[in-house]
């Protein structure tokens, strides 16, 4: 245990002294390879709790973890995806402290692979407000989910037919529609790619997640999926007390991401106990910085 105390207050020490140490490799004219962005979703118990609102997410970014990239939850702000004054206040906001909006990840808007064909539409139209929101605030992408039930073949032209009317929709604002990798079907690497390859449009991609493969071999997964990737979700859990994810290997997966020849955003997504929630987003930040 003092070993992982240790590790937390140098982590916490490294991080005190961020605003003060600007970082050498901008003076040194190294130029990174990729951004890192901060999932929102590594603070929902934060949030949860009242203790963090999504309008305040940006400023919380770039004040409490020098991240200047964010991907919003919209279960966070759900009623409010065509209120224009909270959108226009959250663009402000993300504006006025030097933060990107990168993505929007949607979920509870049906299942874009169900089997009944009216719901499976009217979760296609439950998206489009979602791209547009994604539009006015100026990110590029919006995440969706697989999700449905019935074999592999049935799914797959399902997901199909509903990823390619949503990317027909998002082509008009230029917005990328990515599938994650979120358990179920979906956490079949070789099957995402099939669905991917045969929608075959630019603003369909990937976004994989290191951590949610389940049954299928992780490495195999992202290795599958990053020829299509408008995104990589870095899942950390557990560190041990040198830092390293526990469970991922960081430098395989990291280089698995740079031989595919991405350069963009790589999003946090700190899912662990042990460490609460922002030590959680440092020592993930910490970890990818690596790897720049």
């Amino acid at each position: 245990m003092n070993s992982r105390r240790d590790f937390i207050r140098t982590l916490g020490l490294a991080t005190a002294g961020l605003a003060m140490a600007p970082n050498l490799d901008v003076f040194a004219g190294k130029k990174k390879w990729f951004d890192i962005s901060l999932a929102e979703w590594s603070l929902h118990r934060t949030i949860n709790k009242g203790e963090l609102k999504n309008i305040d997410f940006p400023e919380f970014a770039a004040k409490k973890f020098g991240i200047y990239g964010v991907e919003y939850v919209n279960q966070f702000f759900k009623d409010k995806a065509k209120d224009m004054t909270y959108l226009k206040d959250l663009n402000d906001r993300a504006k006025s402290n030097g933060v990107t909006n990168v993505l929007i990840m949607v979920d509870g808007e049906g299942e874009l692979a169900g089997a009944d064909e009216s719901k499976r539409k009217q979760a296609v139209e439950n998206h489009y407000k979602w791209i547009d929101a994604a539009h006015f605030l100026g990110c590029k992408s919006i995440r969706v989910n697989a999700a449905g039930k019935g074999s592999k073949e049935e799914m797959k032209d399902r997901m199909v037919e509903s990823l390619s009317t949503l990317a027909e929709y998002g082509k008009k604002a230029k917005i990328n529609v990515v599938v994650e990798n979120h358990g179920g079907t979906s956490s079949l690497g070789d099957w995402l790619a099939d669905v991917l390859k045969t929608v075959g449009k630019k603003n369909c991609g990937s976004l994989p997640d290191f951590g949610n493969f389940y049954e299928y071999d992780r490495y195999q997964g992202v290795i599958d999926l990053m020829p299509y990737a408008k995104g990589v979700s870095a899942k950390s859990n557990v560190f041990d007390d040198k830092g390293n994810e526990a469970v991922i290997d960081y430098a395989r997966m990291m280089e698995i991401v740079k031989k595919a020849g991405y350069k963009g955003y790589v999003g946090i997504e700190y899912e662990g106990k042990e460490l609460s929630e922002i030590d959680g987003i440092l020592a993930t930040k910490a970890l990818l910085e690596r790897f720049q």
